[in-house]
């Protein structure tokens, strides 16, 4: 589990992320105003015209830096949080903003692709695929995210949750981890054991 540092500030790491961010989302607007300048301005002038391939190489561009931007946003938010809760509940809520944005990229790149009433069309389409897709991703990462938050139990509580006896390990974005009396773990989606009884067992003392 990582920890912060003593000589790591939260808010300063939350600064250098979003000043990262937008050092690549000024990049690749350089980057990109160049490539265009390169395929339609440039090689037309020696006779080598490659303009129809500029969409894809943008294509490209896009994918890369739309996810350099995507994961510099989640960790904005990370370290953001870091300030006043745990390692654990702040990654839930930098996996939740991954996922969302990775998904809000693929839908803007296919619609900008396609191009008016089309793009639009499609990229509502793919949004909705991508949600639909990621749905149950989603739903166990924010119940995740909710028991990190809510705390009804702590690493090391004996309980009963989903119909599973056992001690509780590790509460990660998607799973909570239960070790049984016979030494197997159980893994339990965090969004089953949101919606379903969750008994808190009294410790044994040693």
């Amino acid at each position: 589990m990582t920890q912060v540092s003593q000589h790591e500030s939260p808010a300063k790491e939350a600064s250098k992320a979003m000043l990262k961010t937008i050092v690549v989302v000024v990049l690749y607007v350089a980057v990109a105003a160049v490539v265009q300048y390169i395929f339609t301005g440039l090689l037309p002038t020696f006779k080598i015209h490659v303009e129809e391939y500029s969409t894809y190489v943008q294509i490209l561009l896009a994918i890369a830096f739309g996810y350099l931007i995507v994961s510099g946003i989640a960790t904005f938010f990370y370290w953001t949080l870091r300030s006043k809760y745990e390692h654990a509940t702040a990654a839930a809520v930098r996996n939740v903003v991954k996922i969302i944005g990775i998904g809000a990229l693929v839908a803007s790149i296919a619609g900008g692709v396609a191009g008016g009433a089309a793009g639009v069309a499609l990229g509502g389409f793919l949004g909705m695929v991508v949600g639909f897709a990621s749905q149950q991703v989603i739903g166990q990462a924010l119940a995740g995210l909710f028991l990190l938050i809510a705390r009804p139990f702590k690493i090391g509580d004996p309980v009963i949750i989903a119909g599973e006896d056992g001690i509780i390990e590790d509460v990660t974005t998607l799973f909570t981890i239960v070790v049984k009396a016979d030494g197997n773990k159980v893994l339990i989606p965090n969004n089953t054991i949101i919606g379903g009884k969750i008994y808190l067992k009294p410790k044994t003392k040693a």
